[in-house]
């Protein structure tokens, strides 16, 4: 079971974007909230950032910020007053007058990468909810390598036309994706979710959830599979995941209905088997209680 895998793939929706930016001198960008994720990654200078509702967090070279729910906030080369704030130009405008990245650099040009992944917020994994509003992961030597790397990946290659760049760019973006929320899961000491995965009775029952949700499962049998009473799995399961057990493994499957929806074209028996249920029409009256609508609009309306 790779739970951070499940947690993203059930929500992620299209492809990732970005672009790549050098600015100097004096400027301030404002970015509206947006259903998804942003980040920004500063691939040489400095800036800061300030959410609408949250402190500037400065920003040096090697630094990587995630805002996993989509805030609002501005991001310009130093920090500024409310009157400021208020005249930060859109982002889409500013970008398209900042510097050409491929071209030479100068003392004091700080040089971007900014981007967004598209995310259905409908229905947000817990794990991704845990998220604080702003993931800053500051480069530091010996500190998330895996993510330095993935930085220093995707410098080379957004904004160059590379061969192979349109399969290269958004599997880099994806990677980026996963280390930003696993430098997180590493660093927490305070959020539910690390805490649920380090808990052996809990994890134990979350990788039996996810690695076979379509098994007949109950709280008798989960909590024999993992070797402790019902009373201990409920307890604990619970006060970490925030659902207990059973609760969650409907959530889970019907999560696990609608990513299958988006991205194959099963049919919905073949889907209602895969995630635990015993024929189309319970599957698709659970999706419609928990989706608001059934499993043929869900997907009809992903193609419109």
């Amino acid at each position: 079971m790779d739970l951070v895998s499940d947690a993203i793939a059930a929500v992620r929706v299209g492809r990732p974007s970005s672009t790549r930016l050098r600015v100097a001198g004096r400027w301030c960008a404002r970015l509206d909230p947006y259903e998804g994720a942003g980040f920004h990654v500063v691939l040489a200078g400095d800036c800061w950032m300030r959410t609408e509702d949250g402190a500037a967090v400065t920003l040096n070279t090697g630094d990587a910020v995630l805002l996993p729910h989509g805030s609002g906030h501005v991001i310009g080369d130093r920090p500024a007053g409310p009157a400021a704030l208020a005249r930060a130009v859109p982002f889409a405008d500013w970008s398209r007058t900042a510097g050409d990245p491929n071209s030479p650099s100068a003392p004091g040009d700080t040089e971007l990468l900014c981007g967004k992944y598209r995310l259905d917020r409908r229905h947000t994994h817990p794990l991704l909810a845990d998220l604080p509003d702003v993931v800053h992961v500051p480069a530091r030597s010996g500190h998330h390598d895996e993510l330095r790397s993935a930085i220093a990946l995707l410098g080379r290659e957004v904004g160059r036309a590379h061969p192979g760049a349109a399969i290269a760019l958004p599997s880099l973006l994806d990677l980026l994706l996963v280390y930003l929320v696993r430098a997180w899961m590493a660093d927490s000491t305070t959020a539910r979710w690390p805490a649920a995965l380090h808990d052996p009775v809990v994890a134990a029952a979350l990788h039996a959830l996810h690695d076979d949700p379509a098994r007949g499962w109950s709280n008798e049998h989960l909590a024999a599979h993992v070797g402790v009473s019902r009373a201990t799995l409920a307890r604990r399961f619970t006060a970490l995941v925030g659902r207990a057990p059973m609760a969650y493994l409907t959530w889970w499957r019907l999560s696990r209905a609608a990513a299958l929806l988006r991205t194959t074209p099963d049919a919905l028996d073949t889907i209602a088997a895969r995630v635990g249920y015993s024929t189309p029409y319970a599957l698709s009256h659970a999706f419609s209680r928990q989706y608001g609508t059934t499993p043929g609009r869900y997907r009809a309306a992903l193609t419109a």
